[in-house]
């Protein structure tokens, strides 16, 4: 009978193994890029085993880490190097079967990413959700991403308990699980990425807290999680998953969608027959993460400082200058301009 191992348990024997052929320094690189898999793997639910994991784990696991986890290119292109090696260890001892060879590296060394949404475009996808998808849970995600500059796992977190709307605020707790203390099942958990650390309260603009009033009152559907929770955004089934908060992004990003026009020529009409109109992979579509980015730096160009920024949005000031500030230098120097007020003459 073939043995069955956690993925925890496949990686701590991976790393048993290799301890005398490798160096210390090499072993600590391995453990914490295997880490950032295993982590990945507690909040799947399907995945019990080390045998449970297929192609598409895998490749959902770096479009996590490229898209939401805020991973450098080198970080993931690590990951995904030690994880490929992982797996060829797994395949050598029949825990897996042909899955290694098809794992694709990204691009490795490439500076930030540089994809931003524009915040008049910001302002286009909101005036068409207010006109044609007014109140909805995506009009939520979508206003919530853009003026708190949330994370998508952090929009996802929020109960119904956690928004205050005569105070106009919401709050932000780390749940990785529910349970009675032994029987932790993480499965069921909102976790925020830097745990304790990201818990905060994030105030919202007032045309943010009427949408949502809005949405409670007339369109949210009352249902609790499989955690016995009352999620502030829900479906039929209970609270969205991240990849369906991904998807209604990369859908309502489409220029297609809300300015009636394709930027790299298409027939619209032909095109809403394609993969293009259901799928998240338009090439002019936008990820939630760069709408975060953007948001940040929208914020800075407004003048808000980037002590405000970084607590706001629950990102250091060492990570926000390096990868989330867009602003080019001609558009610091005119708000250094503004702000001392050197345009009187």
């Amino acid at each position: 009978m073939a043995r069955t191992f956690t993925p925890e348990e496949a990686v701590e024997r991976y790393l048993n193994e290799r301890k005398a052929n490798l160096s210390d320094s090499t072993i600590y690189n391995y453990k914490s890029n295997l880490g950032l898999f295993t982590d990945w793997c507690q909040y799947q639910s399907h995945i019990s085993h080390i045998s449970d994991i297929d192609q598409f784990d895998i490749s959902d696991f770096k479009m996590h880490k490229r898209d939401e986890a805020e991973v450098a290119d080198t970080t993931l292109y690590n990951a995904m190097m030690t994880l490929r090696t992982f797996i060829k260890w797994c395949e050598s001892k029949g825990l897996l079967e042909g899955l290694s060879e098809n794992i694709m590296l990204p691009d490795r060394g490439r500076a930030a990413r540089t994809e931003t949404i524009e915040p008049d475009t910001a302002g286009e996808i909101l005036d068409h959700l207010e006109k044609y998808e007014y109140a909805t849970y995506q009009h939520v995600l979508f206003a919530l991403l853009w003026d708190a500059g949330l994370r998508i796992g952090a929009v996802r977190s929020l109960d119904l308990g956690d928004y205050h709307s005569a105070e106009a605020y919401i709050e932000l707790h780390h749940r990785p699980g529910t349970g009675d203390g032994e029987s932790l099942n993480k499965n069921r958990g909102t976790p925020l990425k830097n745990k304790e650390d990201s818990e905060r309260e994030v105030n919202l603009h007032d045309w943010v807290v009427e949408v949502i009033d809005d949405y409670i009152d007339g369109r949210r559907t009352e249902i609790t999680d499989k955690a016995g929770r009352r999620p502030l955004l829900t479906t039929n089934q209970g609270r969205p998953a991240r990849t369906t908060l991904r998807r209604h992004i990369r859908a309502r990003t489409r220029p297609c969608e809300y300015s009636g026009e394709c930027p790299a020529g298409r027939n619209i009409e032909d095109c809403e027959a394609t993969k293009w109109k259901n799928a998240p992979d338009c090439p002019e579509s936008v990820k939630p993460h760069s709408i975060r980015r953007s948001a940040i730096t929208a914020w800075l160009n407004e003048g808000h400082s980037k002590e405000l920024v970084s607590d706001r949005m629950d990102v250091s000031p060492d990570v926000l200058e390096e990868h989330y500030d867009q602003r080019t230098e001609e558009e610091k120097r005119r708000l250094r301009r503004e702000l001392f007020e050197m345009d009187s003459r």
